[in-house]
């Protein structure tokens, strides 16, 4: 397998293409679920997912960002054999612990979620643990060669998979017990639902094989002809994962227990405290999982850059070189932003166009729609925190995001708690989704604050920041009056929707070129960038 030319922000590109793939086929997939479970049934679907999420990052879903980093340092110094070595060594690693955490989620269930009707879909859910941390193996090898495209095509192939069989299954469990009462009903649709979620990982594995066997005889000829003598001891080994496997768990697991533990503080408070039914309280969850699941597709693309960072910058902090890393976090900074800021904006202007499409329940349409709208700030944090956590663990400052992240955590639950207990019930989901925001705001401030203090890095601003809010309010406005515009001539959510978002991005880009925010030469580093620079030059907005 050769060595792929060091151009992370292309690479980061291929997997946010498929990462935004892969959301998208999320929508669409969910639409389906959703009408067959309905909402209480989404609840408890959400409700188990989160606790399934928790398990995983423990267990495996920080082994291909650990074992990326760790490989990249190896094949930077052309040690093949220690490579491949850690390869195996990882391997271990996962089929231990991803038996312990499925034998965990199986029995343990209960200690999990709050909802008794929400148990069912996590026991389903076990066995998926243990096949994700091997299919993260692979991932992680293949990242650590600088290539996104295996990962990126398992994604989506893994996705398909998970569409297909939760829709299917998500009818078929629900059909099973129609003589039951709806709360069953909706649990049982919900553990169809979870179903998908293992046949996808498996979809995923089988390609990820796939590509290895392909791959192998190369791989292994050239550790046979690895020159250096010195080989690490596979004492020496494990050791070294488990001194980077276990922060970049602690730091992602805190990072991303957030979302556990917003759920769990949410459904204490309103069953224990404020009364409330569970089917109610699902229901609540349910609204607000929508407006998250639309935010995370642009969040998909900070996702990708911080995934293909880790490698680049871990090579570039082997070698001290500072500079290099500079440049990288900026560069990668203002392609993120150049995307996080229009996307907030846009998803704001037109939530409830975009609801009516996806999620068009209408008992929680108005409500789903508000929430995301708020929901839509997290995207620009989220893509800033994403981005710096990389970063700061690629230059071997691993305990940093973890207290960050510890940080915010408390911060935003006692904030959370405090509304929901202190005031008005009747806008508690806004408590909610405010709460998620502030997360992200607090952990991309210490997360820039120490960027500062390593790197001596000084975020860049007006180019950055300033000129894509200005361009992206602008076309928020005309987004705004296009699609009510054409939806008063033409009573169409999805074709006005359409022409709207057309006319937005090519405002946006139009926008952006006119304002000197974007140069042609970080065009040209982007995926397709040479199209990019040519409709530009088509305009006359590049020379």
């Amino acid at each position: 397998m050769a060595k792929k030319k060091d151009n992370f922000v292309m690479q980061a590109g291929i997997l946010a293409v498929a990462g935004i793939i892969v959301r998208i086929i999320g929508l669409l997939y969910n639409k389906p679920m959703v009408a067959i479970i309905g909402d209480e049934g989404n609840g408890y679907y959400d409700s188990a997912y989160a606790a399934y999420s928790i398990v995983l990052l423990i267990s495996s879903y920080s082994i291909p960002s650990a074992v990326s980093k760790v490989i990249a340092q190896k094949l930077e110094l052309k040690e093949y054999r220690n490579a491949h070595r850690i390869f195996r060594c990882a391997f271990i690693y996962v089929l231990v612990v991803g038996s312990i955490a499925s034998l965990f989620v199986f029995f343990g269930a209960g200690l999990l979620v709050e909802m008794e009707s929400a148990i069912l879909p996590l026991r389903v859910l076990a066995p998926t643990v243990f096949l994700s941390g091997i299919l993260g193996v692979f991932r992680g090898y293949f990242q650590a060669h600088k290539t996104m495209a295996q990962t990126s095509i398992s994604q989506i192939l893994e996705q398909l998979a998970n569409a297909g069989v939760s829709i299917g299954m998500a009818y078929v469990m629900v059909q099973a017990v129609t003589d039951k009462d709806l709360s069953t009903q909706a649990s049982y649709g919900a553990a169809g639902g979870t179903l998908g979620t293992g046949a996808g990982v498996l979809a995923g594995l089988l390609f990820m094989l796939w590509m290895y066997g392909l791959n192998r005889k190369i791989i292994m000829k050239r550790v046979a002809r690895d020159p250096h003598q010195e080989v690490d001891s596979y004492g020496e080994i494990f050791k070294t994962i488990l001194l980077v496997v276990t922060p970049f768990i602690l730091s992602t697991g805190i990072y991303n227990v957030n979302n556990f533990l917003d759920k769990t503080i949410y459904q204490k408070i309103m069953m224990l405290v404020m009364d409330l039914k569970e089917s109610v309280v699902a229901t609540d969850l349910s609204a607000i999982a929508k407006g998250t699941k639309i935010s995370n597709i642009p969040i998909a693309l900070a996702s990708a850059m911080a995934t293909a960072l880790i490698p680049s910058i871990a090579s570039d902090a082997e070698q001290g070189n500072k500079k290099s890393i500079r440049k990288k976090v900026a560069k990668s900074m203002k392609v993120t932003m150049l995307i996080s800021i229009p996307a907030t904006v846009g998803i704001a202007v037109l939530a409830k166009p975009i609801m009516r499409v996806i999620f068009n329940q209408p008992d929680t349409l108005d409500l789903s729609s508000k929430l995301l709208a708020v929901t839509s700030f997290s995207i620009i944090f989220y893509g800033i925190s994403t981005l710096t956590q990389a970063v700061l663990q690629s230059i071997g400052k691993m305990i940093t995001p973890i207290v960050h992240a510890a940080v915010a955590l408390v911060l935003h639950a006692a904030a959370m708690a405090a509304m929901l207990l202190y005031m008005d019930n009747e806008y508690r989901m806004y408590y909610y989704v405010v709460a998620t925001v502030l997360y992200s705001v607090i952990v991309s401030i210490l997360n820039g604050l120490s960027l500062k203090r390593y790197l001596k890095y000084k975020q860049e601003v007006d180019k950055t920041f300033l000129r894509p809010a200005f361009a992206s309010m602008i076309m928020g406005a005309v987004a705004f009056g296009a699609y009510h515009g054409i939806y008063y001539l033409l009573p169409m959510n999805l074709v006005a929707l359409c022409i709207a978002v057309v006319i937005a991005v090519f405002v946006y880009f139009v926008l952006v070129i006119a304002l000197h925010a974007v140069t042609e030469d970080e065009l040209l580093s982007m995926p397709k960038g040479h199209l990019i620079v040519k409709a530009g030059k088509k305009l006359r907005l590049l020379k």
